[in-house]
């Protein structure tokens, strides 16, 4: 896919269209903006809060190219994540620290009638606006606690986010540029780039059948406003139901195939075993893979944290987070210290590709330590395991959560 620049160094430019205020990303090393807080724990360790533009403290994974995990406490405040607690996760550390919104352009080529430069007025005023609440979920989520431990960012539970966006449906775009018999898949290309030659671009692509299909949206708007810029400012692809490896950052080419996508990040990474489960036994390689794809299901406490203390006899009510790749939640059940499952009440249903909160009220029966578990089933019946499966990337963790707690 050939790259276009749409770099501009005027900080004025950047400042207005990415919201800044006084910082820059053009002119500051993104370390000098991140001011160390404290350390929370983390998965198999410990992670600094830093903050950068745009965001409150969030867990710093790695400065170059930035990876920051939402602290798991968000996600107690409510079933949409706030913009500037969502996390950011590149691949590429040349990625734009300045973008010119009146210079952008979205190009649209391949196996078309006809190619297509979009400014982002043009592509706005394409179709009647799309909306969707949907789950943007790392591959990697929980990687940290996978055993045997494998390579890799070590990911907590806070690598996902659930948003309100706004864009233009995907096949739109499509359509005006004409798809043309025989195109079998869509890759998309972002403004990111390598550091070095030998490192591949960050390319993902989509079977053409999910391209031109209601879901995926080319979005300018999150959560009401203007997409954060590192979260892929001003435009994003979402793929709902898809893990976070599909959903480019600021999306600049889009191209149609008639053959499938070779690319890095098809071919080689983001792939998981050939089969049900995604898993093999513990240590070693699977004979085949396929290119990862859907979210499992999978559910969260979210109302108490782990070693939380708790007033024995007393009423507490147990809230927490559930979502899957599009199925939607049928039930949500909770277990104390391996006792029957009980079921909890579903909240406000804002979508199949949504968060669904659970609440259910418990009364600790005694004194002492005990282990709450949770776990979902979505309308397709597939239900949390019990024992966690293992894939050499890490992959797709969703066994049933336990949060271990002390009734004092």
């Amino acid at each position: 896919m050939n790259r276009s620049n749409h770099h501009d160094t005027g900080r004025r430019q950047f400042l207005r269209h990415a919201g800044l205020g006084a910082a820059s990303l053009g002119a500051l090393p993104l370390r000098s903006l991140a001011a160390g807080i404290e350390n929370l724990p983390f998965g198999n360790g410990a992670r600094e809060l830093v903050a950068y533009p745009q965001k409150r403290p969030l867990l710093r994974i790695t400065t170059r190219p930035p990876h920051l995990e939402t602290p798991f406490s968000v996600f107690g405040e409510g079933i949409i994540t706030p913009n500037d607690a969502f996390f950011v996760r590149y691949h590429l550390a040349n990625f734009p620290t300045t973008i010119d919104a009146q210079a952008y352009r979205l190009k649209v080529g391949g196996h078309v009638k006809q190619p297509l430069s979009l400014s982002l007025a043009e592509l706005k005023a394409l179709a009647e606006p799309a909306e969707v609440v949907a789950v943007n979920q790392c591959s990697g989520n929980s990687r940290a606690f996978a055993q045997p431990r494998v390579f890799g960012a070590q990911l907590g539970n806070g690598s996902m986010g659930n948003a309100r966006w706004v864009g233009v449906p995907l096949r739109a775009v499509l359509e005006k540029a004409g798809v043309l018999a025989g195109a079998r898949q869509v890759a998309f290309n972002g403004l990111d780039a390598p550091v070095l030659a030998a490192t591949p671009d960050f390319v993902k692509a989509l079977n053409i059948d999910l391209a031109l299909s209601p879901e995926p949206l080319i979005a300018w708007t999150m959560n009401g406003t203007d997409i954060p810029f590192l979260n892929g400012y001003p435009l994003k692809l979402i793929v709902p139901g898809y893990f976070g490896t599909y959903w480019v950052k600021h999306l600049s080419e889009i191209e149609v195939l008639d053959h499938d996508f070779d690319g890095f990040f098809m071919s080689t990474a983001y792939r998981v075993p050939d089969n049900a489960c995604m898993c093999v036994p513990a240590g070693t390689a699977p004979t085949a893979t396929r290119p990862i794809t859907s979210l499992p299901v999978r559910s969260f406490m979210t109302s108490l944290a782990d070693g939380a203390h708790v007033p024995a006899g007393r009423a507490l009510l147990l809230k927490g987070i559930a979502f899957d790749g599009g199925s939607g939640i049928q039930k949500v059940e909770v277990s104390e210290d391996g006792q029957p499952w009980r079921e909890a009440a579903l909240g406000k249903d804002l979508g199949r590709f949504s968060f669904r909160e659970w609440r259910l009220p418990l009364t600790p029966s005694r004194k002492g330590p005990m282990t709450l578990s949770v776990r979902a089933t979505n309308r397709q019946g597939d239900e949390q395991p019990a024992t966690a499966s293992w894939n050499p990337g890490g992959y797709a963790r969703n066994v049933i959560e336990t949060t271990r707690i002390v009734a004092v």
